[in-house]
């Protein structure tokens, strides 16, 4: 063999590359096609809509589309198009871009989700929300029951105002160890974060991405049942940090009990040898005093208080109550972002690219919100829409508004694992959905609170989502694990969303 021969190597078999669930773009995407060509099969039908524009029930008959094949194909092409900036024909009913009417597309959920992540990016820029985390869990190290309610209660107040959830990833590098040297394992890291933003998301109050879209797409108010979701918060969130404080404690005394175990070193750990408490500026403290003011001012923009408050759908609103809807608060969160940079001294350059760079951290969900639209605006066209709440309506005719309301939630559930996000979810199953609720006599209001706790109930367990998976393997714990740990909690929290829902739907 010659000396300059090449050594042999052993030829390795091919790699399969794993498979991955595809993202929420191209899932409504897939779905865009899918309801282009169902629409050729499924027969077009309209209701008769009374003064407001809502289905009378009843009235159901079936219509000719009028459309071509030449004019589906153009549907299918302007359909992201349409479901930005499409204008509904008041005569025809009709959705396209250069028709006069009233608008039908997202355009103003669109800017309104871009204006929201230029605020939280502008927040996070500062650095006072992690400060202010780290802060209250270097004070609270020492005492481990406070230290997880409270991460969890801040976490799930930001879950339930703004959606939090994505960005707690931030976050295990900081609350792992400060659980493991308390006693803990990793597990109990996990739910903190998890569930704590979790349970907040599931019980929205404001959440842009979730309450308000839904609403947009259900035709309310954002603060329209604020007062149900409210109530259910407090009660979920109490729920799950007791269950997650339970576990901790059972683990503490007795660590052979942990779900999880303990990597070597995990052990050693020790709550006293803490790096010093994060320093909490004068610059820190004005903003979250700023951001707390921006979303309390947000929440009492859109609240309708004199329904809130008389308990009367009609009642007449109040002198002082704004109304403010998506146009408005979109005005609002681009102002808070540049009051935010002001007050924090960040400059003018750093405030421009922050304010750049929030807007494009988050044109996925924009984006996502523009697709699902359009979805809707081929079934308006074709005219099946009212052909497919038809078929529902004869589904849930006949039960009771509790029993509804429980169908709503359940009937979601797979929808929410099919299409991760929130906002294409809401945009797509809303303009269904939410007449089901008039022919049922159930506020819109509890349709959105059954919606978005399905989507929210998902999304503390399915691994299609970044925060379950990626929340895991930062900490270093088993899937199998995870799902071990929170299936009790999950069942639990299922009977109470049901029991919520029926509530709703009976006394409001």
């Amino acid at each position: 063999m010659s000396t300059t021969d090449t050594p042999r190597t052993t030829e390795q078999p091919p790699h399969k590359p794993k498979f991955t669930f595809p993202s929420a773009l191209t899932v409504l995407a897939i779905v865009t096609i899918a309801v282009w060509l169902l629409a050729f099969l499924v027969p077009s039908g309209l209701y008769d809509r009374n003064d407001s524009g809502a289905p009378i029930q009843g009235t159901y008959h079936r219509v000719d589309s009028g459309q071509s094949f030449v004019d589906r194909l153009n549907d299918l092409f302007l359909a992201p198009v349409n479901g930005l900036y499409g204008i509904q024909d008041q005569k025809t009913g009709q959705v396209g871009p250069d028709l006069t009417g009233d608008l039908y597309g997202s355009a103003g959920v669109f800017l309104f989700v871009l204006a929201i992540g230029a605020f939280i990016t502008v927040v996070f820029a500062t650095g006072a929300l992690d400060r202010g985390i780290g802060r209250l869990a270097h004070r609270l190290r020492e005492r481990g029951a406070l230290l997880i309610a409270g991460i969890m209660v801040v976490f799930s107040v930001l879950g339930t105002v703004e959606g939090f959830a994505e960005e707690t990833l931030g976050f295990y590098g900081l609350i792992v160890p400060l659980m493991l040297a308390l006693g803990y394992d990793r597990m109990v890291a996990v739910g903190t974060i998890i569930l704590g933003a979790g349970i907040g998301v599931l019980c929205s109050t404001v959440n842009p991405f979730a309450t308000g879209v839904a609403s947009s797409a259900a035709d309310i108010s954002l603060g329209d049942g604020i007062v149900l979701r409210f109530v259910m918060w407090v009660v979920l969130t109490a729920v799950t940090v007791a269950y997650v404080i339970r576990y901790a404690r059972r683990v503490q005394r007795d660590p052979e009990r942990s779900l999880t175990g303990f990597l070597p070193g995990d052990r050693d750990q020790d709550a006293g040898s803490e790096a010093e408490e994060p320093e909490l500026t004068g610059l820190h403290k004005a903003v979250l005093i700023t951001m707390g003011l921006v979303f309390a001012f947000m929440i009492f923009s859109v609240v309708p208080w004199a329904s809130a408050l008389t308990g009367d759908a009609d009642a007449k609103p109040y002198g002082f109550e704004l109304g403010w809807s998506f146009p408005q608060l979109a005005a609002l969160f681009l102002c808070a972002a540049v009051l935010i940079g002001l007050v924090a001294r960040l400059g003018e350059q750093k405030l421009s690219s922050m304010i750049i760079q929030g807007a494009a951290d988050f044109i996925s969900p924009a984006l996502v919100i523009v697709l699902a639209r359009g979805v809707t605006v081929i079934m308006n066209n074709s005219k099946i829409t009212d052909t497919v709440l038809h078929s529902i309506e004869g589904i849930v005719k006949g039960t009771s508004s509790g029993v509804f309301a429980i169908i709503v939630f359940v009937v979601n559930l797979p929808l929410a694992f099919l299409i991760p996000s929130t906002s294409g979810h809401a945009t797509l199953a809303m303009p269904i959905l939410a007449p089901l609720a008039d022919f049922a006599g159930v506020s819109r209001a509890v349709v959105v609170t059954a919606w978005q706790a399905a989507s929210g109930w998902m999304n503390l367990w399915v691994p299609t989502t970044a925060v379950t998976i990626g929340g895991v393997a930062l900490a270093k714990v088993g899937y199998d694990k995870y799902l071990r740990f929170v299936w009790p909690l999950l069942a639990l929290l299922f009977l109470m969303i049901c029991g919520f829902v029926a509530f709703g739907a009976v006394f409001t």
